[in-house]
Parts: C-alpha cells; sequence; structure tokens
C-alpha cells in the first residue's frame, strides 16, 4: 500500500516537472519569435526615420527620379534614378544569365548525374555559397574585367565617343551576381525537382515520352514553385550585394548601358557613407530606405508564392 503511494506520488511529480518544462520551452520560443518580429519592426521605424527626412527636405521626385548625383557640390543634387535603374537592370541580367544554368544544373544533379558524380558536385556548390563574396569581387577584378576590357576594345574599336570602363562595367558586375545566385537557385531548385512524385514521371514515360521531353514537360512544371521561390531568393540575393560589385562595376553613376561604369544602390552606400554628413548622409538612408522597400516587395512575391502553394 506505502508502495503503490509512493509510485502515484512519483509520477504526479514527474508529470508537473514535465509540464513546468512545457511551459518553460513555450515562453522560451515565444520571446524567440517575439524577437524575430521586434527586429524587423526596429529596423523598419529605423529606416524610416532616418530615411524620410532627406525625402521632405529634398522632394521625393527630386531623389528618385532625377539622374544628376553630385552630393558634394555647391549646389548640391542628388537624383537616384540612375542608380536604381542600374540595381533593376543589374539584377535582372543577373537572373537572366544565371538561373538558366542554375536550373539546368539543378536538373542534372537530381535526374541525370550518377551517384558518384553528383556527390562531387553538389559539395562543389555548396562551396560556392561559402566563399566571400569579396573573393568574388577580386577574382572578378582581376580575372573577368581585363577579358570584359579586351572586348570592349574591339566593339568600340572605331568608337570616338565611347569611354572605356577597363573592364569595370554593367555587364561584369552581372555576370559576377549570376555566379554569386548559383548556389542558391541550384539548391532550392534540385530540392523541388527531387520532390516531384516518381508517378508524375513513370506516366509520361508509360505513355511514349523521352527522357527529355519528361523533364522539360513534366518534371519542371511540377517543381514550377519551388523553382520560382529560388528564382525570387536569387533575386534578394543579387538585389542586397554590395562588396564584389563595388569591385567590377566601376562604381560611377551612370545610365545602366552594357559596357558603361555603373552604381548600384548598396555601393552607392557603401562608398560614400564613411565621409558623407548632414543632408547628404540623410539622402544615403533614403536609398537604403529604397533598397529596403526593394527587399520587402521581394520578401512578399515569395510570401504570394508559397501561399499560392497552401504551404505554410
Amino acid at each position: 500500500m506505502c508502495l503503490k503511494g509512493s509510485e502515484s506520488e512519483y509520477q504526479r511529480n514527474r508529470s508537473s516537472h514535465a509540464r513546468g518544462v512545457e511551459k518553460a520551452a513555450e515562453i522560451l520560443f515565444g520571446l524567440c519569435g517575439m524577437s524575430a518580429i521586434l527586429a524587423v519592426g526596429s529596423i523598419t521605424l529605423y529606416m524610416i526615420a532616418n530615411g524620410i527626412p532627406a525625402v521632405l527636405q529634398v522632394g521625393w521626385k527630386e531623389i528618385l527620379f532625377s539622374t544628376v548625383w553630385m552630393p558634394t557640390a555647391k549646389e548640391p543634387s542628388f537624383g537616384i534614378f540612375s542608380v536604381i535603374l542600374t540595381s533593376i537592370a543589374g539584377t535582372f541580367l543577373a537572373v537572366l544569365i544565371g538561373v538558366p544554368l542554375a536550373v539546368l544544373t539543378a536538373v542534372f544533379l537530381s535526374e541525370v548525374a550518377p551517384a558518384h558524380l553528383a556527390s562531387i558536385v553538389r559539395p562543389a556548390v555548396e562551396l560556392l555559397a561559402g566563399i566571400p563574396s569579396v573573393i568574388y569581387g577580386v577574382l572578378g577584378m582581376m580575372v573577368l574585367n581585363p577579358l570584359m576590357y579586351r572586348l570592349e576594345q574591339w566593339i568600340f574599336a572605331d568608337s570616338e565617343t565611347h569611354q572605356f570602363t577597363g573592364g569595370a562595367n554593367l555587364l561584369s558586375a552581372a555576370i559576377v551576381l549570376a555566379v554569386m545566385i548559383l548556389p542558391t537557385v541550384i539548391t532550392i531548385s534540385e530540392a523541388a525537382i527531387r520532390a516531384v512524385p516518381p508517378e508524375l514521371k513513370a506516366s509520361s514515360l508509360a505513355l511514349g515520352a523521352s527522357f527529355v521531353q519528361t523533364i522539360f514537360r513534366v518534371t519542371l512544371p511540377a517543381a514550377k514553385s519551388g523553382i520560382l521561390t529560388a528564382v525570387v531568393l536569387g533575386i534578394g540575393r543579387a538585389m542586397g550585394e554590395a562588396m564584389a560589385i563595388s569591385l567590377v562595376s566601376g562604381n560611377s553613376v551612370n545610365l545602366p548601358l552594357p559596357f558603361m561604369s555603373v552604381r548600384f544602390l548598396t555601393t552607392a552606400i557603401v562608398s560614400e557613407m564613411g565621409y558623407a554628413g548632414g543632408l547628404h548622409r540623410q539622402v544615403l538612408f533614403t536609398i537604403g530606405l529604397v533598397l529596403f522597400g526593394f527587399i520587402m516587395v521581394i520578401n512578399l512575391v515569395l510570401h504570394r508564392i508559397l501561399k499560392g502553394e497552401g504551404r505554410p
């Protein structure tokens, strides 16, 4: 009788202890979730508080739609329209170059490559994600820029008006960005392709479709949402890069033509924040606010894609 009472008391204590642990875990998880919300909210408020004053003082039309950037002139001008166009054009070119290569690589790893070859290629792709961005910039400056300069000299050999860039131009920046988004797009696209039910592929092959037809007409369409997610994340990666492209783009405010030295939104902040002051510094925060807006839009698009597929 005494033994049964002791066991019952032990079970009650154990159950009470388990409930206490679960309650503490719930509180800890809640605090972690709240900290993430607090971080996003704080960043948003900080960017708005520091970016809006310049808009009120200079005018949003002058900042967003003027192409003249002379912040240190006697009569300063703070137009960032060319910089915005450069970020959009550079990201678009990077996606145009990188996404087809990344998706085909994902198809190769998931559908074509033998296991031993995939075990070699996949770590190499993962290694690309771990290389610091400054290394991409240095390699681009030392290897890619001289090659682009030779191409530039050949194309504009008879031109009397072209300003030669030494290879540091929009096209070089786009190629470097294309390489940098490869790991993100390849990894997520491969996971999406592997998630396609084998029954779909088997049905296609049974109906007489070839292996290649099955890949392009069944597998890739079925994995479309995952591939779109990869592309959107790749866009975010390209849009937010600064260090690498500051070394290969020429860092001059011009319209985004392929063989022109250009400046992106990120490099505008990096290159001038160290010495800027007063209104000039406030406008740089406005540039950060514009970039922040682009990233928020990209995240909303990603959320809509995932929500459209019924994912949490």
